[in-house]
């Protein structure tokens, strides 16, 4: 935070959960998917994964188009596809990269190592955005662990970054279950129709009772 800020060493009072400079000094938190990414085999995995030549494009192209938002940070996914992301990104800002587990994509649980003619996720995701946060992927998380992990970084983000923008970089599927599930004006399945392609953004921002949506791959949200 720039020395001389308004919202440094503010006197905080609280409202409906918030404290007032909280309000005041909302963070700006653009949320990114990664760029396009190649991988070292068709089985599904929780790790591996780099960027392409055009996914490295997109990642300078990203930071480019954010340039005037005045990115404070890029914070990112501990997968080594956002992490690639991210500096790049971080590099045409000209700004640090902070790396956290909790932004990571959902795990594949026990279709580790496996190949499938069609998306054996499909099913859970769609519980998922039908408000059941309880179905988990067998032998992996639920969707409330993956809404709540992503939900502590996010909140993290906005008690360091009061009064800035921030670049977070993490995954389709973590994104468009947990932005919906956090920001007061989406609806859950706001993602279902709406997937992200890769480098496109979701930008929010902290309110009196929570996160709300600004826009949502560069369409606004009402």
């Amino acid at each position: 935070m720039a020395p001389g800020s308004p919202c440094r060493g503010a006197a905080p009072t609280t409202w409906w959960g918030w404290r007032v400079t909280d309000l005041q000094c909302a963070a700006r938190v653009f949320v990114a998917r990664h760029g396009e990414a190649l991988y070292e085999s068709e089985l599904l995995s929780d790790s591996g994964g780099w960027l392409s030549p055009l996914g490295r494009r997109q990642s300078r192209d990203l930071g480019a188009r954010l340039a005037t938002e005045r990115i404070a940070a890029v914070w990112c996914s501990s997968m080594a596809r956002a992490v690639q992301t991210a500096e790049l990104a971080a590099g045409v800002l000209g700004v640090d990269v902070v790396v956290r587990d909790g932004l990571r994509e959902f795990g594949v649980g026990d279709h580790a190592g496996g190949t499938y003619d069609s998306d054996p996720f499909r099913d859970t995701f769609a519980a998922w955005l039908a408000g059941d946060l309880d179905t988990r992927v067998p032998g992996a998380e639920s969707g409330a662990e993956v809404v709540g992990r992503f939900s502590d970084v996010l909140a993290e983000i906005a008690d360091t970054h009061r009064g800035e923008a921030v670049l977070v970089v993490s995954h389709g599927g973590a994104i468009s279950l947990a932005a919906p599930a956090l920001a007061t004006n989406l609806a859950p399945a706001h993602g279902w129709d709406r997937p992200l392609a890769n480098c496109d953004v979701v930008a929010l921002e902290a309110d009196a009772d929570g996160w709300i949506a600004r826009s949502w791959a560069g369409t606004a949200i009402p």
